[in-house]
């Protein structure tokens, strides 16, 4: 493989991301996924034992019953290489084989889960990737009794992912553009990038007149907001005397960094004419002749490279369709992993059922009986803040008819937090409706402790899992200037009130103190505040607004008041914790 895949379907276009129903094979209507996931607790070191042993402790600690259901295997399970060209398993760590381990968890009324990559090596770097081995792979998965599979994106050809070759940038982003050079209907016409529209976000003009940051920028760090525009195109106005073909050139310089590649499309209107690799330039350089059909009037010629979302959502989409043309009736739940780096956000929706939205939440992996280190910030991704920060501003993003954005593993039971922010962690996950993958050893949970008690906590579990399936909205903050749902905040001195309509047609209410500091003085945010929010997610918000009182139950200690005020309020939070509030209207 030389090249990405000749996209001529529109449905797979940047254009067409927002259109359109979801791709054969997906499933609407799933609630976000409840389970266990090996990698926080083992890394590449869980075995055939301990995932058995996991399996047993969940229906041991009657998780299944509270929906915990997924047992998923993460790196590390697969031999290096293949054999005879299909994926195999680590005959030390796993003797029994994969349909074996799934017969057991399926045994235990559980559901089973494996992991593989979209580019030629999985992330632990096993040469095992599915890109080229789709169909084969969807058959193995199948065989095994697959019921979810979790995809990551290292080592991907066609984008610079983690442990991809740097100079894939080549393939995300178009030349700096110098000018657009259009012949036909008896004249030629020089059109600058300086007097060009830059639409979309990151296109700059450098002082030699080129144009730069044509592309999709990376989204796996927490530089950038997710709820604004993430790519960018260089778009050209321009007058046809005649309807017919125009002759183009592209004068240009290729690279293969951020800012500066070599793939270039251009598009009149939403008609992609042009998609390739231009060849590398040591300067400025005139592309050969490109032909474009124009109408008579005004054309909007776009310069552009989404090749980078684009890419990523075909090979997500291939491993899909192959599971779908194996067995069209497969129920086989996708995880995308690619860590946000293609604003997921834009297109998962199509193809998966969740999408990573920042890379790992921590890099401090366990081993059998060490658990690990996990934080609540870091400058870095690592950390529940900066997995939060992002998360709570993309609800517009999620739904039952679309999927959930991921925010990564729960890093409950690990080094490095405290039980108060624990408890924090697992209710901003619930209300956020993310993904429930616990990551720790379960050997280390003892029923009615208090790592039991978080993990196990029926009221803040059903708000994840209520039916109306609404991600919960930010709808107050601190340090919010003015709209506090999309605002991308990354100051943690603050505190953030957060609403979740339920299907019941009662809210939920959540509090959530970031800062180190506790948070002594009352914060309180006004029912016509959330309604003004949430009120159009809600089953009957004209009703639960004309109540005369409201029953206000305290999902920490499960307390109840009555209250005819018309505010919801928290007082004495402290230090990265938290207070949630189930609201009912009398």
């Amino acid at each position: 493989m030389n090249r990405p895949a000749v996209i001529r379907d529109a449905k797979y276009r940047y254009d067409g991301f927002h259109k359109g129903e979801v791709f054969s094979g997906k499933r609407k209507g799933r609630l976000p996924a409840m389970g266990w996931n090996s990698w926080n607790a083992f890394g590449s070191g869980n075995t055939e034992e301990l995932t058995k042993q996991m399996a047993d402790k969940i229906v041991e600690l009657c998780l299944d019953e509270l929906g915990y259901e997924y047992v998923v295997l993460d790196d590390g399970c697969y031999r290096p290489e293949r054999v005879d060209g299909k994926l195999a398993n680590e005959e030390r760590k796993f003797p029994s084989g994969f349909r074996a381990l799934s017969d057991y968890i399926h045994s235990k009324g559980l559901k089973f889960g494996m992991y593989n990559d979209i580019g030629t090596n999985l992330c632990a770097g096993a040469a095992v990737g599915t890109c080229g081995h789709e169909k084969t792979d969807a058959k193995s998965y199948l065989e095994w009794g697959v019921d979810f599979i979790k995809v990551d994106n290292c080592y991907y050809l066609w984008d610079n992912a983690t442990f991809s070759a740097a100079g894939n940038a080549r393939y995300t982003y178009a030349p700096a553009i110098r000018e657009l050079q259009i012949a036909g209907a008896g004249r030629t016409d020089c059109l600058e990038a300086k007097d060009a529209e830059f639409c979309g976000a990151g296109v700059r003009l450098r002082e030699d007149g080129c144009a730069v940051g044509i592309g999709t920028f990376d989204g796996t760090g927490p530089q950038h907001s997710p709820a604004e525009e993430r790519s960018g195109e260089l778009c050209f106005s321009y007058e046809a005397a005649e309807e017919g073909e125009y002759a183009v050139r592209v004068v240009y310089i290729s690279g293969e960094e951020p800012e500066i590649g070599s793939w270039l499309q251009i598009a009149v209107g939403e008609e992609v004419a042009y998609d390739e690799l231009l060849p590398v330039s040591m300067g400025l350089v005139s592309s050969e002749e490109i032909r474009l059909s124009l109408k008579k009037g005004t054309n909007q010629i776009r310069l552009m490279n989404h090749r980078r979302q684009e890419n990523t959502l075909v090979s997500y989409a291939t491993l899909l369709e192959a599971f779908h043309e194996e067995d069209p009736e497969a129920d086989v739940l996708l995880s995308i992993c690619e860590w946000g780096k293609t604003q997921p956000q834009d297109w998962g929706w199509k193809v998966g059922d969740s999408w990573r939205i920042l890379n790992d939440i921590t890099f401090r992996v366990g081993a059998d009986g060490d658990p690990g280190y996990g934080s609540w910030e870091s400058d870095y991704t690592p950390g529940v803040a900066p997995q939060y920060n992002k998360a709570v501003i993309m609800d517009e993003f999620a739904g039952l008819d679309k999927g959930w954005n991921d925010p990564d593993m729960l890093m409950v039971g690990m080094n490095g937090l405290d039980m108060t922010e624990c408890r924090t962690h697992f209710a901003m996950w619930c209300m956020l409706n993310s993904p429930l993958m616990l990551g720790l050893d379960l050997r280390r949970v003892r029923k009615d402790d208090e790592l039991y008690r978080i993990i196990a906590d029926r009221e803040l579990i059903a708000l994840n899992q209520d039916p109306l399936g609404v991600q919960a909205k930010r709808v107050f903050s601190t340090l919010a200037k003015e709209r506090p749902d999309t605002e991308y905040i990354r100051d943690n001195e603050r505190v953030d009130a957060l609403a979740k309509p339920l299907a019941d047609g009662s809210i939920a209410v959540a509090f959530f103190n970031l800062s180190g500091k506790e948070q002594a003085a009352e914060v309180s945010v006004e029912l016509e505040t959330i309604l003004a929010f949430i009120g159009d997610k809600m089953p009957d918000a004209e009703g639960f607004g004309a109540a005369s009182s409201y029953c206000i139950r305290n999902l920490s200690d499960g307390t109840e008041t009555l209250s005819s005020g018309r505010k919801v309020a928290a007082e004495g939070l402290p230090a990265h914790g938290s207070k949630v509030f189930r609201i009912r209207a009398v």
